[in-house]
């Protein structure tokens, strides 16, 4: 769901940028956050409608860890691309082991229960470090 929300990370032209009354930082960091969140609140209406035994937490942070990662893309790749590093991340976490190390906790995060800190302070990390390095660049054209 963020990977399809990436298309909108584009921003607008550049001299719309530099004229606006309002500075863009703070919409693009609301449409980071925003991205986070709708993607949050599906995956919370989906767990609503079910019986699986997965945690509210769980969900919010692996919808908030992909929202940094998309944001961290299109800073450096733009908007266009900004959807390869949430993507990647999964595929990641789909093939690499389940080890007790912090580094397979870390790329595994996804799929790490509620309870993991590493894969809590990982998706914290990325939302914010993605929220900040987009917000003020914008993404790369």
């Amino acid at each position: 769901m963020v990977a399809a929300a990436t298309v909108g990370l584009s921003g607008q032209d550049r001299a719309l940028d530099r004229t606006a009354a309002i500075r863009w930082a703070p919409r693009r960091a609301a449409h980071v956050l925003l991205i986070g969140v709708l993607a949050g609140a599906v995956l919370l209406a989906l767990l609503a409608a079910g019986d699986e035994p997965v945690r509210a937490g769980t969900l919010v942070r692996n919808s908030a860890g992909p929202a940094g990662l998309a944001a961290i893309g299109a800073a450096a790749w733009g908007g266009r691309y900004a959807w390869t590093l949430p993507f990647g991340g999964c595929a990641m976490a789909l093939f690499v082991p389940r080890t007790g190390g912090v580094a397979a906790q870390v790329v595994t995060r996804l799929l790490q229960p509620s309870g993991t800190s590493v894969a809590c302070w990982t998706a914290v990390a990325l939302a914010a470090g993605g929220g900040l390095l987009y917000a003020p660049a914008g993404p790369r054209r």
